[in-house]
């Protein structure tokens, strides 16, 4: 699987223009690089060693209808329903989204590909679709479990007899090819070969992005690579206004390195002058900064940690960058934990030693919630 770069960050911070840079830089080190995005990229020139690949995702919604429609006939003919045209199928919201994914997943299958680097949508979409394929499988699950499937055996004798294929066995079949196909763009985006690196204007506005932006990656246990810091006014201006804007983007930077614990590694780009938009424009962020992907760091790990014998407790670590108390909300529901962090929620399987434990408090310090779980004595004897 080659390795995967995604590349985000708030609306109208240039991520486009990075990416492009950043696919350039790497194909002329010599990486067989293949550029995903679904904008309108600058122009590239010709270059050895870079393919790119545009997300069509009207084309592919219509194309997933059709076939739908086509597995469906005989249950669409039962209930007298009329199929749509191809001229009557018109994209609907969320299907970008589901078309990224499914070229992401396409992507990392390619032949003769290094380095897949993804335009991925503004900070928030991003995140947002990331996280789909995960909870779109706990969905179904919930929805169709899978002991529920057991009957299927006779439906296809039903269907022999009714001429059509049952609506049941058509509705887990085709929920059990969803669920394979979430399964494998999940299995890209949380592959240790796949990083995130976050575009950003410095200034007031882009800390609570940022600040928020590493939340939702860190609570999706998503590794960020490093930073970006794009459109760099030149502290040597003479010009009161630009030399304003480069001390204020200074002071930004230097509020980013006061905690080194917590720092990410920041890539810092000029300002052009202008809206970047040729070849040109590219090789000259891509010459500016180094924007080769860095060696993969490890992904954040939610430790469980064995303070029974001391405590007696174990304390699930779940790393949260940057985490303010009011943001958070934690709920235990049977076996899983139903965690909000500011506009993100996650819902996860509790580890097998967890399930037999109940929550018994949690806190917040040095960038981690710490999850505090008391052993059940009726399903811990050995607690006792």
């Amino acid at each position: 699987m080659p390795q995967t770069l995604l590349i985000t960050g708030p609306g109208g911070a240039g991520r486009t223009t990075v990416a492009a840079a950043t696919a350039l830089a790497a194909a002329r080190a010599g990486r067989r690089v293949l550029l995903l995005s679904a904008d309108e990229l600058p122009e590239l020139a010709p270059t050895p060693g870079l393919r790119l690949a545009r997300v069509d995702s009207g084309a592919e919604f219509r194309a997933e209808l059709a076939a739908l429609q086509e597995r469906g006939s005989a249950l669409l003919a039962l209930l007298g329903g009329q199929p749509l045209g191809a001229e009557e199928l018109t994209e609907l919201p969320g299907a970008e989204e589901f078309s990224l994914l499914r070229a992401l997943r396409r992507a990392a299958a390619a032949p003769d590909t290094d380095l897949v680097v993804v335009d991925a949508p503004p900070l928030h979409r991003a995140l947002t679709t990331l996280a789909l394929p995960a909870q779109l499988r706990r969905h179904l699950a919930r929805l169709l479990p899978s002991e529920r499937q057991a009957a299927r055996a006779l439906r296809p004798v039903l269907a022999q007899l009714a001429g059509v294929p049952m609506p049941a066995q058509w509705l887990y079949e085709t929920a059990a090819r969803w669920d394979e196909e979430l399964d494998a763009v999940r299995a890209v985006v949380e592959a240790d070969s796949t990083r995130v690196r976050i575009v950003v204007e410095p200034g007031p506005a882009a800390e609570r992005s940022l600040r928020l932006g590493r939340l939702g990656f860190a609570l999706y246990g998503l590794g960020v690579e490093g930073i970006v810091a794009n459109r760099l006014a030149p502290a040597d201006s003479t010009d009161p206004w630009a030399a304003g804007i480069a001390a204020e983007q200074d002071a930004t930077l230097a509020r980013w390195a006061e905690h080194p614990g917590d720092a990410l590694p920041v890539t810092r780009l000029p300002h052009l002058g202008r809206a970047p938009r040729d070849h040109a424009d590219a090789v000259a962020l891509a010459e500016a900064g180094d924007l080769l992907p860095r060696t993969a760091a490890p992904r954040p790990h939610w430790a469980v940690e064995d303070r029974l014998a001391e405590d007696g407790v174990l304390v699930w670590a779940i790393p949260l960058p940057g985490a303010r108390k009011s943001e958070l909300d934690l709920v235990r529901r049977g076996d899983e934990l139903l965690l909000t962090v500011g506009p993100y929620r996650r819902t996860v399987s509790l580890p097998s030693a967890l399930r037999r434990c109940a929550v018994s408090g949690a806190a917040l310090a040095d960038d981690a919630l710490r999850v505090r779980f008391t052993p059940d004595p009726g399903l811990w004897p050995q607690a006792r």
